[in-house]
């Protein structure tokens, strides 16, 4: 029987669950199992959980956490509004990583254009987002600075070769859970173990 993932091997991903990201959800996947670790997300939490506490329970379980801050435009839906989810998880992880010094959590924050952040989170000011330019190509290179894993350090193009297969996989996945989003619990677990296994085999 495998033994669980220590909370070193676990990286807490918070981002946007819509349409247009799921290009870079398929890339934050990918790349984070490039480098051997178990990505988790709120999509994990059942409906009956509730749900603040085990967000927090998420981050406390992760000794990484990436916040994608890039959609602070208004929605498309009455009444329109900013997303909050983000800046708040990301709220959570600082005060995580402040409250326990010594517990070595550490936290990313990812923009898709520079100078943004100064002025939607200029609490902030002082830390340097990873611009990733809304594309899978800069996700891989940011991902590439933030972690240096002796022993275990991808390279793009093989985090690119994890990221097509899943994409060609993804089509009997989606079947087999009954979905056509790919921003459900099942398909989230499934796609993980996928792009996992295409790591081990792919990344020496």
């Amino acid at each position: 029987m495998a033994s669980s993932p220590k909370p070193a091997d676990r990286v807490f991903l918070n981002i946007p669950y819509d349409e247009k990201f799921e290009s870079l959800f398929l890339a934050f996947i990918s790349g984070i199992c490039a480098f051997g670790f178990v990505p988790r997300a709120t999509l994990e939490i059942a409906t009956s959980s509730r749900r603040l506490d085990r967000i927090l329970d998420l981050i406390r379980e992760c000794r990484y956490s990436i916040h994608d801050l890039s959609r602070v435009e208004l929605d498309g839906k009455s009444p329109r509004t900013p997303r909050f989810n983000m800046p708040f998880e990301l709220g959570l992880s600082v005060a995580h990583e402040k409250s326990r010094p010594g517990k070595n959590h550490r936290w990313f924050v990812c923009e898709s254009r520079r100078f943004r952040l100064a002025k939607s989170l200029s609490d902030l000011n002082g830390t340097d987002p990873f611009i990733h330019d809304g594309t899978v190509a800069g996700l891989f290179r940011e991902l590439c600075s933030m972690f240096r894993r002796p022993g275990r350090q991808p390279t793009v193009q093989q985090m690119w070769r994890i990221y097509r297969k899943l994409r060609k996989a993804l089509p009997p996945v989606l079947a087999q859970a009954g979905s056509d989003s790919l921003f459900t619990a099942r398909v989230f677990g499934d796609v993980s173990a996928m792009a996992a296994d295409f790591a081990n085999k792919i990344v020496s």
